[in-house]
Formats: C-alpha cells, sequence, structure tokens
C-alpha cells in the first residue's frame, strides 16, 4: 500500500456503527449520493455489457442495487454492505420483478468466488475503507474482461468545513479523502487495465452550517480517521468554527463543495489466473451468498 493512503488510517468498526446508526434517516439527506450515483450509473451506458453476475459494493439503502437490477434484469445482482441496518433498509428496494441478493460483508473480504463477477459498481464507498484492499478484493472476483466502475469522494470535498475547523480547533473534524492520482495508482498497482479517471464538482448550498452537519450525521458520512476529534464538541468550539464558516457565506448560502472522483478500469481479457465466468454457476453463486447471509 502506498504511503499517500496508508496515511489515511480508519476506524472501520466506528464507521459501520455510524452507518447504521444513519440508515433510518440515509434516503432523506442523501442529495449528493443520490445525485453522484445516477450520475455513475449513467455512465454505464457507453459500455456494452451484458453481465451474468453484478456487484454493488456499499449498496447502503439499495437504490443502486434495484437500478442495476432494472439495467440487467437476466443478471443476478448483489447488494453487499458491511452495515447490517443499511441492508435492512435496502429490503424496501426489493420486488418480484427486480429481486437482487443483499448480504452483509466487507469489501476488504469479498464473500465471493475468484472471477465469480462481471461487474463491480461501488457508489461513494472508497472513503471509508482501504482503497488499495478493496481493489484488491474486486480483482480477484472480476472475471476476464470484468470491469469496475466507482465513485469516491477527491480531497476538496467539505473544504469549506475543513477550512472553517482548522480555524476553530487544531484536532481532525471532517473525513480525509483520497486524491484521483492516488486512487489511478492504486488501480494500476491492483493490475487493473485501462483506468479511466476524471473530477466533477458539486455544490450544495444551506442557509447555516448545523443543516451541513446534520446532513452528515444523517447520512453516516462522518469523519472515521484516526486521531479525530472524539467525545462532544464543545460550544465554544461550535461557534468559533460558526463564525469561521461564515466566510463563505454566499448570497445568503452557506456552500459545501463535493470533489467527486468518477473512474472506471477493466481486467484483462487473457487472464489466465481467474475463472471462466461461464465455469461459475450462478445456482453456486446464489448458494454461497445465501449460506453466509444465513449465518
Amino acid at each position: 500500500m502506498s504511503d499517500e493512503i496508508g496515511a489515511y488510517a480508519l476506524e472501520s468498526r466506528w464507521a459501520r456503527r455510524s452507518f447504521d446508526r444513519a440508515a433510518p434517516t440515509f434516503d432523506a439527506a442523501a442529495v449528493i449520493f443520490t445525485e453522484v450515483r445516477d450520475n455513475l450509473l449513467e455512465r454505464l451506458q457507453l459500455t456494452k455489457l451484458a453481465p451474468r453476475v453484478v456487484l454493488d459494493a456499499g449498496a447502503g439503502t439499495g437504490h443502486a442495487s434495484r437500478a442495476l437490477k432494472r439495467r440487467y434484469p437476466g443478471a443476478l445482482v448483489v447488494a453487499l454492505d458491511s452495515s447490517p441496518q443499511m441492508l435492512k433498509a435496502a429490503a424496501r428496494q426489493q420486488s418480484w420483478l427486480r429481486k437482487f441478493e443483499r448480504v452483509c460483508g466487507d469489501a476488504e473480504l469479498l464473500p465471493l468466488a475468484d472471477g465469480s463477477v462481471d461487474l463491480v459498481v461501488s457508489n461513494l464507498m472508497l472513503p471509508w475503507c482501504n482503497p488499495d484492499a478493496a481493489f484488491a478484493e474486486f480483482r480477484r472476483v472480476l472475471a476476464p474482461r470484468g470491469l469496475l466502475s466507482f465513485s469516491a469522494f477527491g480531497p476538496d470535498t467539505l473544504k469549506e468545513l475543513r477550512s472553517a475547523w482548522r480555524q476553530a480547533d487544531p484536532h481532525s473534524h471532517v473525513h480525509q479523502f483520497i486524491d484521483m492520482h492516488d486512487l489511478g495508482d492504486a488501480l494500476v498497482r491492483n493490475r487493473f487495465a485501462a483506468p479511466v479517471l476524471d473530477v466533477e464538482r458539486f455544490t450544495l448550498r444551506y442557509l447555516d452550517v448545523r443543516k451541513v452537519a446534520s446532513d452528515l450525521k444523517a447520512t453516516g458520512a462522518r469523519n472515521a480517521t484516526v486521531g479525530r476529534a472524539k467525545g462532544l464538541t464543545s460550544p465554544r468550539k461550535f461557534a468559533a468554527m460558526q463564525a469561521a464558516y461564515e466566510q463563505f457565506r454566499q448570497e445568503g448560502r452557506l456552500p459545501a463543495t463535493y470533489e467527486v472522483v468518477f473512474a472506471h478500469a477493466w481486467v484483462p481479457e487473457h487472464d489466465l489466473r481467474r475463472a471462466d465466468p461461464a465455469s461459475v454457476s450462478l445456482e453456486e453463486i446464489k448458494r454461497e451468498l445465501r449460506a453466509r447471509r444465513d449465518k
């Protein structure tokens, strides 16, 4: 793992609990997640795919899984998330016409056989895991000619909030995000071919900074980096941050910037270390997933 990515040490259990607690409130507050998800799925239209097995890694409340099942009705779609409560909420996206498998698991240790997946889609999950470890697992389970398509937050995400907190408190209050170039390097290290990455910026506008903080809490997208400020924030420090954030107010609103990295990369066609996807039956995959789910 590179020094650049290795510097972003996470407390994975804390992040999982944060997303678990956010499951009931996620959809109502997930404006940026929804916008980026729709953009990510739209980009799949540029590729000709007929996948047998699709993995939605970091599926959250299941909206992408439902959309993927709609787009690829003949495929087995697997919604994987480390948060049991998120997957419980994802059940609401199920219908008898659009059923997908829900599996609680870690992107860094996927419960899938080598070469058993044709398409991995991941929307804004990577900031809360180790990208090198996740890419290694995606590479392992993808079959030859398999595609990885993902989005991730870049380092300018929440730059206004980060700046305001730095003026109020030396401790880390905003999650650390990884640069597009470091993500590209990680894809190459993990033997993906023809990686293509680009960046788009989205801005949400708020009346006050408390709403920024409440939306982050409602989606579970909170600071999980080691060394973050822990415990309750004092009213004095929050007031200082609030005052510092005011320098960014424009036309009566406070901006919250999100830098979003979009990327896709392929598994080479001639990858002798990966199984032919036809050699792994869908029934075998379903039995393995259900056995894990029923544990």
